[in-house]
């Protein structure tokens, strides 16, 4: 590639990346958190489809201070949608919490017996939860970890299993996905 060429394509490549890069974070269905981008050209998700989606969440959270990645994830998927042109109304969203995740769905006081601090997931769930997902925790998990069902989040509804709530939704019509 001779010299010209070559520095067009950087010029270009850096064009893209600073238009790309500063960008605002966009929030289209769940406020706040899940910010997401617009990719121009990319394929976007068909908006008149009814997107029924069940989701096994088990991601750890590392960092106790931080909101948990998959439950961000969650408001993620759903503002990309939303950013893609589906409607609220075609976005069904359930989220299966177990495993490493169980302590995200706790009471202040639950979580700061545990981890010493206040939940700082709770502002991510109601905003989940204002944007219409639905989440259960499972209740195998909380006995498992040793947690009372009285140090739930009173948002949160508790299910006989993530494996119950995953296939009963699954038999509804919903689609699986998976966030480790």
């Amino acid at each position: 590639m001779n010299k010209g060429l070559t520095s067009l394509v950087l010029i270009f490549l850096i064009t893209s990346f600073t238009e790309t890069s500063a960008q605002e974070a966009q929030y289209p269905i769940v406020s706040d958190f899940g910010g997401i981008y617009e990719i121009t050209g990319s394929v976007q998700p068909d908006s008149e489809l009814e997107y029924k989606i069940v989701i096994d969440l088990k991601t750890l959270q590392e960092d106790k201070n931080q909101i948990n990645p998959g439950m961000n994830n969650v408001a993620r998927m759903m503002n990309l949608h939303g950013l893609g042109g589906v409607s609220n109304n075609n976005l069904k969203v359930v989220v299966a919490v177990h495993g490493g995740a169980t302590e995200t769905i706790l009471t202040n006081e639950g979580y700061r017996r545990k981890n010493g601090i206040s939940n700082p997931n709770l502002e991510l769930i109601t905003a989940l939860e204002d944007a219409g997902a639905e989440i259960y925790v499972c209740g195998q998990s909380l006995l498992a970890r040793g947690y009372d069902q009285a140090e739930v989040n009173p948002d949160i509804t508790i299910g006989l299993s993530m494996l119950t709530i995953v296939t009963e939704h699954m038999h509804k019509g919903y689609r699986l996905l998976v966030f480790d």
